[in-house]
């Protein structure tokens, strides 16, 4: 299924993004690329040591970018074949002191994807 093409995880690595990515590369070797799409540079490094024992770790590119910035999204869905959303924010006392913010992230970013 996933051989030979072009995967994109938004929210990349947070916790689903970061084990989706991990079996994508252990179970279809001919995945072409895998863009982790996330706009946390200190996850996405500690991301990069973490795969780099993987033999597909050439195979992992890192976009910083926001769900919430439609141009930044479409740059990244460029000759991407399938799209995993995954980004949000989910801490629910969080969110009942920054409604706004969810909102922007949750639902306007996936209206953006």
């Amino acid at each position: 299924m996933f051989n030979n093409k072009s995967l994109l995880i938004t929210g990349g690595t947070g916790s689903f993004g970061k084990n989706f990515a991990k079996t994508i590369l252990l179970k279809y070797p001919k995945i072409k690329k895998i863009i982790i799409f996330s706009r946390d540079e200190l996850k996405q490094f500690n991301m990069s040591n973490e795969f780099k024992k993987y033999k597909n770790f050439s195979k992992i590119r890192f976009f910083i970018g926001d769900v919430r910035d439609l141009q930044r999204l479409k740059l990244s869905f460029e000759k991407i074949d399938i799209v995993i959303h995954a980004a949000a924010l989910k801490q629910v006392d969080t969110a009942e002191y920054n409604p706004l913010e969810f909102i922007k992230t949750n639902i306007y970013g996936t209206e953006n994807v």
